[in-house]
């Protein structure tokens, strides 16, 4: 246990056979009692990867979206018990060494919920993060925060820590079928705000991997599209 919290580590992953062990291996296991390994239809051998290197894999079975991925680990987190959960990137963007910022903030703010922020670290060096990844990671906060009672700096970056006291309130309501992609992740911040639970920010490290190694499963229309819906469909009430 990590000052208390019963931390459990979370890892959406579609064909990362290449990256994910290292995420797994990087997890500081003195600190995070459980990696859970959420397996998204993978065709490529990321669940034996994941297993070989100590994590514990729940397989969807087909591919649904890493929202119901995400959702899927949350719901297990608060089955079995544990204070909190730290979602990070199956594809090795995230640092999960710096996993304690993320829960000294919740214990020492408190917050509900943390988010980190790329835009927030102390240092500039994203590795080969796309022209349009920065310029879209910009304008993301800027809508949401018109439409948000919080605001925030990093609002697309998925690397978080989420209180299961959050996650087991049914207002939250993170069981529909239109979240089941990257909408989610936004979906969560926001109503996590609105329901008035604490929600902060920390600096934290994204670093891209060479293009060569692939660096993101989000398509650039329909991807991008996915992360703007909720904005749209909160902010005119078509959703709640």
């Amino acid at each position: 246990m990590y000052r208390n919290l019963r931390v459990m580590g979370l890892v959406p992953v579609l064909d990362e056979e290449k990256k994910v062990g290292s995420v797994v291996e990087r997890v500081p296991h003195d600190i995070v009692d459980l990696t859970l390994v959420v397996d998204d239809g993978s065709t490529d051998s990321s669940r034996a990867v994941a297993r070989s290197k100590g994590a514990t894999v729940i397989e969807l079975g087909r591919t649904i979206g890493v929202g119901a991925a995400i959702r899927t680990g949350f719901d297990y987190a608060v089955a079995e018990g544990f204070d909190v959960v730290v979602v990070m990137a199956g594809n090795n963007k995230d640092s999960p060494e710096e996993i304690p910022l993320l829960l000294d903030e919740m214990i020492d703010g408190p917050a509900d919920l943390v988010q980190g922020s790329r835009w927030l670290g102390s240092g500039n060096d994203f590795g080969d993060m796309p022209a349009y990844r920065k310029l879209a990671t910009r304008l993301h906060p800027l809508l949401f925060n018109s439409i948000s009672p919080i605001e925030l700096s990093d609002t697309t970056n998925g690397f978080r820590a989420v209180s299961t006291r959050l996650l087991a309130d049914p207002h939250l309501d993170l069981d529909q079928r239109w979240l089941d992609e990257y909408e989610l992740e936004v979906y969560l911040l926001y109503k996590a705000a609105k329901l008035g639970y604490v929600v902060s920010e920390v600096g934290v490290t994204k670093r891209y991997p060479p293009k060569s190694l692939g660096q993101t499963k989000m398509k650039p229309i329909t991807g991008w599209w996915s992360i703007l819906r909720p904005l749209f469909l909160l902010g005119l009430r078509i959703k709640r």
